[in-house]
């Protein structure tokens, strides 16, 4: 064997291999919590963060939903990479997101019928998450498993925590409940009043009045616009230049 050869064959052993925690791999999961968060950075997903967080429940259960597909749609797709025909690839990734959602429908009828109920249609429409379409196009279906397994978690998670913050906003100060549970004491009388915070006094005892705007879609994508606003003050370099 030549000197060369022999040379090569030694910097091919000696190559180090990428830890799986690089940080590479854990921008994977922190950068969608902030930075590249895909609602209030990349602003997809919106439907249901307006729909389904009048509750911190059915809020809980969509994005544990959407973490099963997200990781497993990336999963299957990064593993087919190679075989997937680059002309049918949308209708293949459909098909793995459908089937993925079929399967998280059908649990949540068979362990959470109530909840399924809340959700509704919102369970399919999964399939057309820009979210979790966006990720498989661009991200699994050009990367190894274990990278793409990260990006899942960490999309998901970011999707999440938006989410969940939403919910608790709305569900708290619209009928001053936590996971359905009343943490504000509530008389019979639910008066609607702008004064005290929302808050009305009967024989000494104060009383939370719900407040019906906080439940209604637009109080919603307002929530969403505040955590934009605080987010972009924290990290000024997420404001776009004009």
């Amino acid at each position: 064997m030549s000197e060369t050869a022999e040379a090569t064959v030694q910097e091919v052993e000696v190559e180090p291999k990428e830890p799986l925690f690089s940080s590479k791999n854990k921008r994977l999961l922190t950068d969608p919590l902030n930075d590249d968060n895909p609602i209030t950075i990349q602003v997809l997903g919106i439907c249901s963060a307006l729909a389904i967080t009048v509750q911190l429940k059915p809020t809980f259960v969509m994005s544990v939903s959407v973490l099963f597909v997200m990781i497993g749609g990336n999963l299957i797709v990064s593993w087919l990479r190679n075989l997937i025909p680059s002309r049918v690839r949308i209708i293949v990734q459909l098909v793995i997101v459908a089937a993925l959602v079929i399967l998280v429908d059908q649990v949540l009828k068979a362990f959470l019928y109530d909840v399924s109920k809340q959700l509704s249609v919102f369970v399919g429409l999964i399939i057309t998450n820009c979210i979790i379409m966006g990720r498989l196009e661009a991200f699994a279906l050009g990367n190894k498993p274990w990278p793409s397994f990260l990006d899942a978690i960490g999309n998901a998670a970011g999707y999440a925590w938006i989410m969940l913050a939403v919910a608790f906003a709305r569900e708290f100060f619209g009928s001053g409940k936590i996971w359905g549970m009343q943490v504000i004491p509530k008389g019979d009388d639910d008066i609607w009043t702008f004064t005290d915070l929302n808050f009305y006094n009967v024989n000494g005892v104060q009383y939370y009045a719900d407040n019906g705007f906080m439940i209604l879609p637009p109080m919603a994508l307002i929530t969403v616009g505040i955590i934009i606003w605080v987010q972009r003050s924290k990290n000024t370099k997420l404001i776009e230049e004009n």
